[in-house]
Order: C-alpha cells, then sequence, then structure tokens
C-alpha cells in the first residue's frame, strides 16, 4: 500500500487546488452546489493526475534506475510491477471519468477538459518533454486547463486575466524546477531528462527572472483594472501585489540561493514564510470579497 501510494502520489494533488480557484473569485465559495461541483473536479483531476504519473513512471523506468532519487521510485525499485501500474492507472482514468457523471451541470464540457489534459499528458510522457521550452509550456498550460475546468464545473467565467496569471506563475515554477536538473547535470555530469543539455544556468536564470517579472506586472494589471475594481468593489486591491511581490521573491531565493526548486509541492508543504505569504494572501481576498 505504501509503495502504491508512493506511485500515485498523493500530495501532488495540492497542485489541483487550481481547480477551485474559479469558485473562490466568482463569489461562490458559500454556494454549496457549486462547492461540491469543485470538490468533484478537484478529485476527478487528482484522480486523472495520478493515473498520469503512473504512465510516466513506466515509461521513464530505465532512465530512474540511473537517476540518483527517482531511482527509489517504485517501479525503478522494483516495488510495483509494470503490469501493476498499468492496472492502477486505468483504475484511476476510470474513477476520474466516473466522478464527474455526479457534476450537476456542464458535466460534459468539464469532462472534455479533463479528457484533453490526460491526452496531453499521455503527449506529454512520450514526446512532448524531450523538447525544451515545449516541455514547460505544456505544464503551464495544465494548470490553465485546471482553472477552466474549475469555472466550467461552477458555470463560471474565467477571466483572460486569470488564464494569463495561471500560465506565466506555472511557467515560472516550471523554469525554476528546470533549474535543479541542470545543477544536477552539472554536477554528476549526466543529464536527469533528455531535454536538459537544452537548458543551462544563463538561460534558466534568465526565464526564470522574465517570467516572474512579467506575473507580476500582469497581476497588477489585473489589481487596477477598472472592471476588476467595480466587480470586487475593491479600489485598494492592488495593495495584493505586496504578497506576490514578497512570494515571487521568496521563491527565486530558494531556487537561486538555496537550491531546492526540484519539488514545488514540497516548498508549499514545508517553507512557512511561504506558507504564511499564500495565507496572507488569500485572507486578503476573503476579506474583500465575502
Amino acid at each position: 500500500m505504501k509503495k502504491t501510494l508512493l506511485l500515485i502520489r498523493p500530495q501532488q494533488w495540492i497542485k489541483n487546488g487550481f481547480v477551485l480557484i474559479p469558485m473562490f473569485f466568482g463569489g461562490r465559495l458559500l454556494n454549496v452546489d457549486d462547492a461540491i461541483a469543485s470538490v468533484v473536479t478537484f478529485f476527478a483531476f487528482s484522480f486523472v493526475a495520478s493515473a498520469i504519473y503512473c504512465f510516466n513512471d513506466i515509461i521513464d523506468v530505465e532512465a530512474d534506475r540511473r537517476h540518483p532519487v527517482k531511482c527509489h521510485r517504485p517501479i525503478a525499485s522494483g516495488a510495483v510491477s509494470v503490469p501493476t501500474a498499468y492496472a492502477l492507472m486505468v483504475i484511476l482514468a476510470l474513477l476520474s471519468a466516473l466522478l464527474l457523471f455526479f457534476l450537476p451541470q456542464r458535466a460534459g464540457e468539464t469532462a472534455g477538459i479533463v479528457a484533453f489534459y490526460f491526452l496531453l499528458n499521455m503527449a506529454y510522457c512520450l514526446w512532448l518533454k524531450r523538447h525544451a521550452i515545449i516541455d514547460v509550456c505544456t505544464v503551464a498550460f495544465g494548470f490553465v486547463l485546471r482553472i477552466l475546468a474549475g469555472g466550467m464545473a461552477c458555470d463560471v467565467a474565467v477571466s483572460n486575466w486569470l488564464v494569463l496569471m495561471t500560465f506565466l506563475l506555472a511557467l515560472f515554477l516550471s523554469f525554476a524546477k528546470r533549474r535543479d536538473d541542470v545543477l544536477r547535470m552539472n554536477e554528476t555530469g549526466e543529464p536527469p531528462r533528455r531535454n536538459t543539455i537544452r537548458y543551462n544556468l544563463t538561460f534558466v536564470n534568465q526565464a526564470i527572472t522574465v517570467t516572474g517579472t512579467v506575473t507580476l506586472v500582469c497581476y497588477i494589471m489585473y489589481t487596477v483594472s477598472p472592471e476588476v475594481v467595480s466587480r470586487f468593489h475593491a479600489p485598494y486591491l492592488y495593495l495584493t501585489s505586496i504578497f506576490v511581490l514578497v512570494g515571487l521573491l521568496r521563491y527565486m531565493q530558494l531556487t537561486v540561493v538555496d537550491e531546492v526548486s526540484g519539488d514545488p509541492t514540497k516548498i508549499l508543504l514545508r517553507d512557512r514564510f511561504t506558507q504564511a505569504i499564500v495565507v496572507a494572501w488569500i485572507m486578503s481576498f476573503l476579506l474583500i470579497i465575502y
């Protein structure tokens, strides 16, 4: 059971929290039907993501066995067999599809987004992740699909600003993660991924700076746009940019100074500073919206 849990990586489900964002910003947090729809979509995405993790580890089993950390993954270590992993992948995908039948509205459209996410990530595992820049853009687009599915499930229109900020933030985090791969390649002489040779520290550092800067600018423009100020009735919404700036700086510090950006989920679960910033940002919007 422990090895199975390691394979499906439930700790990574926190990424699917992006599904809840449209409900939160749409002012539907206290609506029971929308809350249930968002939670159902969250678990549907979580199950399908775990199915992808199974498939990814099957495809990468030989490379993982040569990796100093990934060699301990269940399939690479031999704790879980490849046929078992395939069976688990199918079960998780079916569970995801079954959950979507419980959506009270727009179940078909939401299921279509989840299915597209599944197919996109299958392509990512087989081919897309071999190509630098395409790999991080694919990962970032996966977060956009989470946002769109959450909005579809609650019948909330997702704004252009939200889509842009989600894509940019995910791109920022993905480049930070690639930096960890470059550091490992420089240390061991062997690229952890096939496309790592197409990255170096200079390029990745500049990419992190650019995406972080554009993310911040996009967020500030969002907070001062007339439509957003009017909808939230909050002329001082731009003050929440402070939390975003500090959060980005903290993550860059962890990436460049501490060199621990290999797992963004682990950082969010363990770094108290980052947790405090995220909680403060959420609380500020709770007060503004609700």
